[in-house]
């Protein structure tokens, strides 16, 4: 299992992902599940994926491939994030057409969704989120982020902070605080993570940091956002007809 979560804010966008694959209790692996897509002052995307580690992987090989097929719009090609967005839930497809029916032969479910979001010149940073039919739906005001993967532990936080003036810095570290909420909860979301960030109109990534179990940041996120529960839980009232003899 994996969680992934991206968020657009007013300041531009925020991909969190982690890189652990479960396979059962002896096959848990690290594979890295995000995909920087960047041509510096003309566009950056970023790609993140849950669900079938090998359906992910052969999205990015056809996206890649179809950039060198004439006569097929690419990411590269795109002239706006909703074309390029059409791009990878035709890859989506392409590969869906091609293993769907092997997979179901093994009693394997073709199970994958994807975050992509990014900025090409001209145009608003935008967030989608694809399903494994290629169909997708796009971030508004009212829903600025999306999950996948094992995304109901994480998601008490981000309904709670997370809107459009959030900056890019509040969305990190809230982002960090939900990924903490889902390792603690399940044992095949783990680290290292991928934290990347780009900045409204710069058109390249602003920042990506890899993040394993010594990092100083998140060490300190992991303790003192539990510190800070167990404090505001004791400093909450108990009901009182609970205290009634």
């Amino acid at each position: 299992m994996t969680y992934c979560v991206g968020m657009l804010l007013d300041a531009g966008l925020v991909f969190l992902s982690d890189s652990r694959t479960n396979a059962g209790v002896d096959q848990i692996s690290t594979f890295r599940k995000v995909t920087i897509f960047e041509r510096p002052g003309d566009r950056v995307m970023v790609l993140m994926g849950a669900g079938n580690l090998a359906i992910s992987q052969a999205v990015v090989n056809v996206l890649h491939e179809h950039e060198n097929e004439p006569g097929i719009k690419g990411i590269w090609t795109s002239k706006n994030m909703f074309e390029a967005s059409l791009a990878v839930g035709e890859a989506l497809r392409e590969v869906h057409k091609r293993d769907a029916e092997a997979l179901k032969d093994h009693h394997i479910e073709f199970n994958a969704s994807l975050i992509f979001g990014g900025q090409i010149g001209g145009e608003e940073p935008r967030l989608f989120c694809i399903y494994a039919a290629g169909n997708f739906i796009e971030a508004t005001p009212e829903t600025p982020y999306f999950q996948i993967g094992e995304s109901k532990y994480g998601k008490p936080i981000l309904d709670r902070v997370i809107s459009r003036s959030t900056s890019l810095a509040q969305g990190a570290k809230c982002a960090l605080i939900s990924m903490d909420s889902t390792i603690r909860s399940n044992l095949s979301v783990g680290v290292p993570l991928d934290l990347l960030s780009i900045k409204r109109d710069e058109l390249k990534i602003h920042s990506h940091v890899n993040i394993d179990e010594n990092h100083a940041y998140f060490r300190m996120i992991r303790t003192r956002w539990s510190e800070s529960l167990r404090h505001a839980f004791h400093e909450i009232p108990d009901p009182e007809w609970m205290r009634r003899s």
